[in-house]
This record gives C-alpha cells, sequence and structure tokens, in this order.
C-alpha cells in the first residue's frame, strides 16, 4: 500500500441514523458530507475542506441482533490484508470477519486484539497513496487514536510487531497503570491502556481535532451529546472530552482552551 502501510487511514461510523448523525457532525465538527460511490449501500463521506477521513452508514441489521451498538471504528492500511489477518491471528488476535472486497474501493477485514478491541485492516484497490497527514491540531481531522486494551506493554508488543509502531512517551498512572503512547512512522498518532473498570471492554477511541475545546464542548451537548468526561487537561496544555452522540455512538474530542 503506497505510503500507508501501518497507518490509520479511514474512519467509519456505523449508526442507526445516518441522516441524524451526519447532521449532528456537521454542527459540531464542521464536516462536509458528501455521498459515496454506489456500493450496493448507501454510505457518506465526511470531508474536511476537500479531504475525505471517513464515512458514515448505517448499522447492518445482523450487527444489530448481535447487540453490536452505534459505534466509530478506525481502518490500518496494510500491503495484503489477507496475509495481515493470518498474522493477527498468530499474535493472538481474531478475524471477526473474513477478508473481502469493496467493487473498485479495495478489500477489508474486521480484526481484533487479544484483548478483544475491534479495528479493520484495509488495502486500497490500484495504487492509492493516502493524503499526507496535516499538523498535529488541525482542526476536523481524527489527531489522536487511543487504545483501551489490555495491559499497554502486551497491547504495544501486539500492535508494534505488526505494524511497527514505535514508543513515545510513557507515563505512570499509579492503579490505573502505564498510558504508553506510539508513532507511526515517526509521527506521534496515539497512547493505549488497560481498559479501566467503567469501560464495558477493549476498544479504540478516536479523537477529533477542534479548535477551542469550550466552543465545541457547547455545539455537542446544544446538539443532543451527552458528556461522559470533561472537559478534562491533560499533558501538553490540551483538554479532552469523551461524549455519547445523539445515536448513542462514543465520539472524543481534544483541543486547547481560548479562554
Amino acid at each position: 500500500m503506497a505510503g500507508g502501510q501501518g497507518k490509520f487511514v479511514w474512519y467509519e461510523l456505523l449508526t442507526p441514523d445516518p441522516k441524524a448523525a451526519e447532521a449532528f457532525y456537521s454542527k459540531v465538527f464542521g464536516w462536509r458530507m458528501e455521498a459515496g460511490a454506489a456500493t450496493g449501500m448507501p454510505y457518506t463521506h465526511i470531508n474536511v475542506g476537500e479531504v475525505s477521513i471517513g464515512g458514515i452508514m448505517e448499522l447492518p441489521a445482523e450487527l444489530k441482533a448481535h447487540g453490536v451498538p452505534p459505534n466509530w471504528s478506525g481502518y490500518i492500511g496494510v500491503d495484503d490484508v489477507d496475509a495481515m489477518a493470518k498474522k493477527i491471528v498468530a499474535a493472538g488476535g481474531r478475524v471477526q470477519r473474513q477478508a473481502e472486497d469493496i467493487p473498485n474501493v479495495g478489500r477489508f477485514a474486521v480484526v481484533a486484539d487479544p484483548a478483544g478491541a475491534v479495528f479493520l485492516i484495509f488495502t486500497p484497490a490500484g495504487n492509492h497513496t493516502p493524503p499526507p497527514r496535516p499538523p498535529m491540531g488541525t482542526p476536523g481531522y481524527i489527531d489522536w487514536n487511543e487504545l483501551y486494551g489490555g495491559e499497554a506493554e502486551a497491547s504495544f508488543t501486539f500492535y508494534s510487531g505488526l505494524f511497527g509502531w514505535t514508543k513515545n512517551q510513557s507515563m505512570d498512572m499509579g492503579e490505573m497503570g502505564v498510558y504508553q503512547t506510539f508513532d507511526i512512522n515517526g509521527v506521534w498518532s496515539g497512547g493505549m491502556m488497560k481498559a479501566p473498570p467503567q469501560m464495558p471492554g477493549a476498544c479504540w477511541v478516536y479523537y477529533v481535532a477542534v479548535e477551542d475545546i469550550d466552543a465545541a464542548h457547547a455545539r455537542a451537548t446544544s446538539n443532543g451529546a451527552t458528556v461522559v468526561m470533561g472537559p478534562m487537561e491533560v499533558p501538553g496544555g490540551q483538554w479532552i472530552v469523551q461524549a455519547i452522540d445523539p445515536q448513542k455512538a462514543f465520539f472524543a474530542m481534544v483541543g486547547p482552551k481560548k479562554k
């Protein structure tokens, strides 16, 4: 995959009401929504300016039947989806949905790490190169990829062995364990820690960069979001908010305080 191996290349929201979700996120983050190419089901692209960063689609009935809630997921680019799926299983993970093709788009599989956190692996059709990541803090982009999983060291060993991620800073959080941040291709990209007791299970959380955390927090709550945590200051002078959107998907944001 030209320039995309090991990177988060796409983010996707599965929701029971795509149109309502599109309206909500457009108001909160300024995203521009655009109908995707016909692939057999309605699909909306999320754009920051002219750059597509993700998509929104209806939560499939079969997932609802298995108790899967509305959720955000991340796609990690790989050179060969089928080969990577085998490596994930060999490393202690599992395949949740076998690899399949999306015509004229690419090939993907749904997988999970040893603690059960779900993510997707993806190889695009053709020689596609994902756009370069803008500087951290660019509003509207996913700025931070955070794993609540098993012990941080075990999680890091799993992902670094598969995707070549490298360690950045680590923080001892006492009873909560170690928070290990990581780089992807030399770019500070996220952190991982053991899932706290209040989390329903292991999962990835994706933080959208905002220009002013208080203003974004106000936009989210005035449009129906329920705040779970924050605004809370984190190392580096940034502030975070974790919340649940009106369609019950968990989301997060990160940015400075302007006042």
